[in-house]
């Protein structure tokens, strides 16, 4: 029984070298003072980092990202929030397939489904390409944004809304004063994982994005095809600590229970 619990641990110690095994060489070479990325650096400076808020495209795309990712996050939430509402508090036909249907961006490929966008809206619809990136990257936190709320809305006893309701408040206004503000962890919580969803997404936005139009990541993959320095390095070790942050607050609001019982 002892020699099996040492080669569980044995295993568990090397899942976890591989996996953060490269994102410990990224965050070391990203400090390496040459102009060419290497493992280790023969010597530690903070240049590359400079560099990033010196190249005139990332803090343009930076800009497409945050307000293609905001945008969306606030049509997917006023959305979003009356459908979880409606698949958490009523039963009625259809409802399994709705929430099938809500859940579907997550469940297709993500290149699959940026072909759709770009043969369909752009393609066939001939939308403008911050209209199509826009509604792209709403349909794929939207599922997002409805599960993270639902799940909020398990753990709310609806006979509170009941109660207002019988001491004359109507549903519109029960639904402000009661239900948001029991559930508002849940909703910023939301918000936090659509944003990521949406600032992170390569495979929808290379589709969405063309001339003078791009997003961060899909300008980090563009200077790697160019440039082989630090840079997109340095990028990479402040995205994981602007992940990292994020995951530590949805943590905090939300609760371990949320992702076990995912």
């Amino acid at each position: 029984m002892q020699e099996k619990n040492r080669g569980l641990g044995l295993f568990t110690c090397l899942v976890f070298i591989f996996l953060l095994g490269p994102l410990l060489i990224i965050s070391i070479s990203s400090f390496e003072n040459g102009s060419i990325l290497k493992f280790p650096p023969e010597e530690f400076s903070f240049k590359w980092y400079e560099n990033i808020f010196q190249v005139r495209m990332f803090l343009t795309t930076f800009q497409t990202s945050i307000l293609v990712s905001l945008a969306g996050n606030l049509i997917a939430l006023l959305i979003g929030i009356p459908a979880a509402y409606a698949l958490s508090r009523f039963t009625f036909k259809g409802k399994t397939m709705i929430d099938g249907l809500f859940v579907s961006p997550i469940l297709i490929p993500g290149i699959v489904l940026g072909f759709a966008f770009l043969r369909f809206l752009i393609g066939t619809y001939q939308l403008p390409i911050y209209t199509s990136l826009f509604i792209g990257h709403t349909v794929i936190m939207l599922p997002y944004v409805i599960k993270v709320i639902s799940s909020s809305l398990s753990t709310f006893d609806f006979s509170i809304e009941e109660a207002a309701q019988s001491l004359g408040a109507s549903r519109l206004g029960t639904f402000f004063k009661v239900v948001l503000p029991n559930i508002k962890s849940g909703i910023i919580a939301a918000v936090m994982i659509a944003f990521l969803e949406s600032f992170n997404n390569v495979d929808i936005s290379v589709f969405m994005t063309g001339p003078g139009v791009s997003t961060f990541p899909i300008q980090m993959l563009t200077y790697v095809e160019n440039y082989f320095d630090p840079t997109v390095a340095a990028i990479s070790v402040l995205l994981m600590i602007l992940t990292a942050f994020f995951m530590f607050m949805i943590e905090r609001l939300m609760g371990l229970s949320y992702f076990t019982n995912r």
